[in-house]
Protein backbone atom coordinates (compact mmCIF):
# COMPACT_ATOMS: atom_id res chain seq x y z
CA UNK A 1 0.00 0.00 0.00
CA UNK A 2 1.38 3.47 -0.51
CA UNK A 3 0.63 6.49 1.20
CA UNK A 4 -0.77 10.12 -0.46
CA UNK A 5 -1.36 12.93 1.05
CA UNK A 6 0.03 14.75 3.70
CA UNK A 7 1.01 12.69 7.05
CA UNK A 8 1.10 14.90 10.38
CA UNK A 9 3.67 14.93 13.06
CA UNK A 10 2.27 14.30 16.68
CA UNK A 11 2.65 18.41 16.87
CA UNK A 12 0.00 18.21 13.75
CA UNK A 13 -2.09 15.89 15.51
CA UNK A 14 -2.54 17.80 18.79
CA UNK A 15 -3.77 20.65 16.51
CA UNK A 16 -6.53 18.35 15.16
CA UNK A 17 -7.46 16.10 17.96
CA UNK A 18 -8.60 17.38 21.52
CA UNK A 19 -7.09 14.49 23.10
CA UNK A 20 -4.07 15.06 25.53
CA UNK A 21 -1.59 12.54 27.15
CA UNK A 22 -1.77 10.52 28.70
CA UNK A 23 -4.74 9.41 26.17
CA UNK A 24 -3.71 10.84 23.06
CA UNK A 25 -2.95 7.41 21.53
CA UNK A 26 -1.48 7.92 17.88
CA UNK A 27 1.88 9.46 17.22
CA UNK A 28 1.97 10.02 13.67
CA UNK A 29 -0.59 10.11 10.37
CA UNK A 30 1.12 8.17 7.40
CA UNK A 31 -0.91 9.51 4.96
CA UNK A 32 -4.50 8.03 3.24
CA UNK A 33 -4.57 6.04 -0.06
CA UNK A 34 -6.48 6.42 -3.05
CA UNK A 35 -9.33 4.42 -1.60
CA UNK A 36 -10.38 6.87 2.09
CA UNK A 37 -7.97 4.55 3.85
CA UNK A 38 -6.23 6.87 6.42
CA UNK A 39 -3.06 4.96 8.47
CA UNK A 40 -1.77 6.06 11.60
CA UNK A 41 0.88 4.44 14.22
CA UNK A 42 1.36 3.86 17.77
CA UNK A 43 4.96 3.28 19.62
CA UNK A 44 3.52 1.32 22.56
CA UNK A 45 6.45 1.81 25.27
CA UNK A 46 7.22 -0.18 28.50
CA UNK A 47 6.66 3.65 30.22
CA UNK A 48 2.52 3.40 29.76
CA UNK A 49 0.37 4.51 32.78
CA UNK A 50 -1.52 1.28 31.79
CA UNK A 51 1.20 -1.21 31.91
CA UNK A 52 1.84 -1.35 35.60
CA UNK A 53 -1.67 -2.37 36.13
CA UNK A 54 -2.32 -4.59 33.12
CA UNK A 55 -0.77 -7.15 33.72
CA UNK A 56 1.87 -6.66 36.73
CA UNK A 57 4.62 -9.31 34.90
CA UNK A 58 2.98 -9.77 31.28
CA UNK A 59 2.35 -6.22 30.20
CA UNK A 60 -0.46 -6.60 27.58
CA UNK A 61 -1.81 -3.25 26.43
CA UNK A 62 -5.77 -2.96 26.88
CA UNK A 63 -7.96 -3.78 24.01
CA UNK A 64 -10.34 -0.97 24.76
CA UNK A 65 -7.04 1.22 24.29
CA UNK A 66 -6.33 -0.66 20.92
CA UNK A 67 -10.14 0.42 19.98
CA UNK A 68 -9.53 3.97 20.96
CA UNK A 69 -6.39 4.32 19.05
CA UNK A 70 -8.08 3.51 16.20
CA UNK A 71 -10.75 5.76 16.99
CA UNK A 72 -8.29 7.93 17.05
CA UNK A 73 -6.59 7.94 13.61
CA UNK A 74 -10.35 7.72 12.61
CA UNK A 75 -11.61 10.91 14.01
CA UNK A 76 -7.87 12.43 12.77
CA UNK A 77 -9.06 11.90 9.36
CA UNK A 78 -12.89 13.02 9.71
CA UNK A 79 -11.62 16.23 11.15
CA UNK A 80 -8.76 16.66 9.06
CA UNK A 81 -10.73 16.38 6.40
CA UNK A 82 -14.35 18.33 8.02
CA UNK A 83 -15.11 22.09 6.56
CA UNK A 84 -15.24 24.68 9.91
CA UNK A 85 -12.86 21.63 11.43
CA UNK A 86 -12.74 23.98 14.76
CA UNK A 87 -15.71 24.14 15.34
CA UNK A 88 -16.68 20.35 15.16
CA UNK A 89 -16.14 17.44 17.46
CA UNK A 90 -16.05 13.64 16.67
CA UNK A 91 -17.97 10.99 19.23
CA UNK A 92 -17.85 7.89 18.55
CA UNK A 93 -21.42 6.26 19.19
CA UNK A 94 -20.56 2.66 18.61
CA UNK A 95 -18.00 -0.15 18.23
CA UNK A 96 -19.20 -3.51 16.46
CA UNK A 97 -17.37 -6.48 15.56
CA UNK A 98 -14.41 -5.96 17.38
CA UNK A 99 -11.89 -8.73 17.35
CA UNK A 100 -8.73 -9.32 19.03
CA UNK A 101 -6.15 -11.53 17.78
CA UNK A 102 -3.11 -11.69 19.24
CA UNK A 103 -1.25 -9.01 22.32
CA UNK A 104 0.03 -5.86 21.80
CA UNK A 105 3.73 -5.34 24.14
CA UNK A 106 5.79 -2.80 24.73
CA UNK A 107 8.25 -2.13 22.04
CA UNK A 108 5.63 -3.11 19.45
CA UNK A 109 4.85 -0.47 16.95
CA UNK A 110 0.91 -0.61 16.26
CA UNK A 111 0.02 0.28 12.58
CA UNK A 112 -3.44 1.32 12.42
CA UNK A 113 -5.64 1.37 9.01
CA UNK A 114 -9.28 2.71 9.35
CA UNK A 115 -11.59 3.19 6.19
CA UNK A 116 -14.23 5.55 5.85
CA UNK A 117 -17.07 3.33 5.28
CA UNK A 118 -20.30 5.32 4.65
CA UNK A 119 -20.82 8.94 5.52
CA UNK A 120 -24.78 10.44 5.71
CA UNK A 121 -24.83 13.99 7.12
CA UNK A 122 -23.43 13.37 10.39
CA UNK A 123 -23.08 10.21 10.59
CA UNK A 124 -19.88 8.16 9.89
CA UNK A 125 -19.46 4.57 10.14
CA UNK A 126 -15.71 3.27 9.89
CA UNK A 127 -13.49 0.17 9.68
CA UNK A 128 -10.10 -0.28 11.84
CA UNK A 129 -7.59 -3.33 11.81
CA UNK A 130 -4.57 -2.30 13.70
CA UNK A 131 -1.50 -4.36 12.95
CA UNK A 132 2.12 -5.63 14.77
CA UNK A 133 5.01 -6.57 12.42
CA UNK A 134 2.16 -6.63 9.68
CA UNK A 135 -0.01 -9.47 11.90
CA UNK A 136 -3.55 -8.47 12.49
CA UNK A 137 -3.70 -8.02 15.87
CA UNK A 138 -7.49 -6.32 16.25
CA UNK A 139 -9.87 -5.10 14.40
CA UNK A 140 -13.68 -3.13 15.07
CA UNK A 141 -16.28 -1.12 12.71
CA UNK A 142 -17.28 2.08 14.81
CA UNK A 143 -19.77 4.53 14.36
CA UNK A 144 -19.05 8.52 14.77
CA UNK A 145 -21.10 11.05 14.66
CA UNK A 146 -19.87 14.72 13.64
CA UNK A 147 -21.19 17.78 15.97
CA UNK A 148 -20.77 21.30 16.98
CA UNK A 149 -18.80 22.36 19.68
Amino acid sequence: MTETGQSLTVDQILNILPHRYPFLLVDRILGVTGEGKVTGIKNVTANEPFFPGHFPGFPVMPGVLILEAMAQVGGAYLLQHEPDKDRKWIFFTGVDNARFRRPVRPGDQLRMEVVLLKRKSRTCKLHGEAFVDGQLVAEADFLASVVDK
